[in-house]
């Protein structure tokens, strides 16, 4: 007998057509969610490529009105990863974190929840990505002065004319304050931001990171390199290395409290999904041709349904 085929993608937004007897959720109610990649995928081999799936009701929450289904599609694994590395590092009102990545999916949910929080961001990107990091921050600004609540700012720093971005803060231009938190959102394997942050992390901050992306690893020998260098970062004590901030690395997980408070974000208007582009079902290779140039602002979405 032919084993069930693994499928792809874990984000997805739809209409519920069996509730199975839940007394959250009804027949045509527009849900969207996540399958958690490190349990229910690797249990029940579904993926999000298909016309329908089956998952537990703690994994799904109701779509806002104001958020479009396509929107909702590619909500919950960035947006629970930034949600849940500020919660590792205990960002707070008035700190100041640096978000290496602020273009990407996970980086463009953490500068909006950064700055929910009151805290001052910094953020690298890419010249051409600069206006768009900075519409996430003066849109919330915008909002928090207003409300008179609290005044952040962002900063941007174009990594493509800085040279190496350690080099930058450790030498060329290290911040006259150093930062709470240092978030890597870009999934970079090299260490080497982490292991030069005594220059530019404050003793007692935090480094957290998204983890090594594929996309974003060099050769077998380099990996092997910065491998041994991140594990001696880690391993050696305080007085040798010179590195003071924890380190840390987000493993997203569903949370019903998390997935409840993200929509209440998204449906007050303080968070914004951010999309990037659509393709087609059939157009699936493509999409991830684009994720693959590392270029994507927002999210990559696979409209399965063509009616939407």
């Amino acid at each position: 007998m032919a084993k069930r085929p693994h499928v792809e993608e874990y984000d997805f937004s739809g209409t519920v057509v069996d509730a199975h007897e839940s007394k959250e959720f009804s027949v045509g109610d527009e849900v969207y969610g996540f399958i958690w990649p490190m349990g229910l995928q690797q249990t029940t081999k579904q993926g999000t490529l298909s016309e329908f799936i089956r998952i537990p009701e703690s994994h799904i929450v109701k779509r806002p009105s104001n958020i479009t289904p396509i929107e909702a599609a590619g909500i919950s694994l960035a947006g629970l990863t930034a949600l849940q590395a500020l919660d590792d590092v205990k960002l707070e009102e008035g700190q100041t974190i640096f978000i290496n990545g602020g273009s990407t999916a996970v980086g463009s949910f953490a500068i909006q929840i950064a700055k929910l929080r009151g805290a001052k961001v910094i953020v690298s990107t890419s010249g051409k990505n600069e206006e768009y990091v900075r519409k996430l921050g003066a849109d919330e600004v915008r909002t928090l002065v207003r409300d008179s609540l609290i005044h952040s700012s962002i900063k941007v720093i174009d990594y493509t004319k800085v040279g190496p971005l350690h080099t930058y803060l450790a030498h060329t231009q290290p911040p006259s304050t150093k930062y709470n938190v240092f978030f890597e959102a870009v999934g970079l394997f090299d260490p080497s931001l982490y292991t030069h942050s005594a220059k530019y992390l404050a003793p007692n901050g935090a480094f957290i990171s998204t983890g090594p992306q594929p996309w974003n690893q060099g050769s077998h020998l380099s990996l092997i390199s910065q491998g041994f260098r991140l594990v001696g970062a880690l391993s050696l004590p305080t007085f040798l290395t010179g590195i003071k901030a924890k380190f840390q690395m987000v493993a997203v997980h569903n949370s019903v409290e998390d997935n409840k408070r993200l929509q209440t974000y998204l449906s007050e208007g303080k968070v914004k999904p951010l999309v990037d582009s659509v393709f087609k079902f059939e157009d699936a290779l493509s999409a991830y041709d684009r994720i693959m140039t590392s270029r994507a602002t927002g999210k990559v979405i696979v409209k399965v349904d063509p009616s939407l």
